[in-house]
C-alpha cells in the first residue's frame, strides 16, 4: 500500500506498507530515489499489524521495486504503473 503527504517543502512523503506476514524476513524498498541501495529504505515491523517505511520524494515520476531476504523481487500491486522495470509512482 501507498500513502502520500504532502510536505512543505516541495517533496511529498510516500509510506510504504505491506502487511507484516506477507514475507519472511527484511524487505527494503529500493529506486530511483535511493540510488537502488537495499537496506536504505527498510521496512519496519508497527502495531496493526503491518511494517512501512517513509521516503520524501521530489515532484516527477519515480521507479521502485521491493525487495525481500534471498533476492526475491516484486512490484507494489497498487502502484500508479507496474511496467517491465518495476513499480512507477508520480509525485
Amino acid at each position: 500500500m501507498l500513502r502520500r503527504s504532502l510536505l512543505r517543502i516541495g517533496k511529498t512523503r510516500i509510506a510504504f506498507s505491506l502487511p507484516a506476514n506477507e514475507l519472511a524476513g527484511v524487505v527494503s524498498v529500493v529506486g530511483d530515489f535511493n540510488e537502488w541501495s537495499p537496506g536504505r529504505h527498510a521496512l519496519m515491523r508497527r502495531s496493526g499489524g503491518t511494517r512501512s517505511v517513509s521516503a520524501d520524494l521530489a515532484p516527477g515520476t519515480h521507479l521502485f521495486r521491493y525487495l525481500a531476504t534471498g533476492g526475491v523481487w516484486f512490484d507494489e500491486p497498487v502502484a500508479d504503473q507496474i511496467g517491465d522495470a518495476g513499480s512507477v509512482i508520480e509525485v
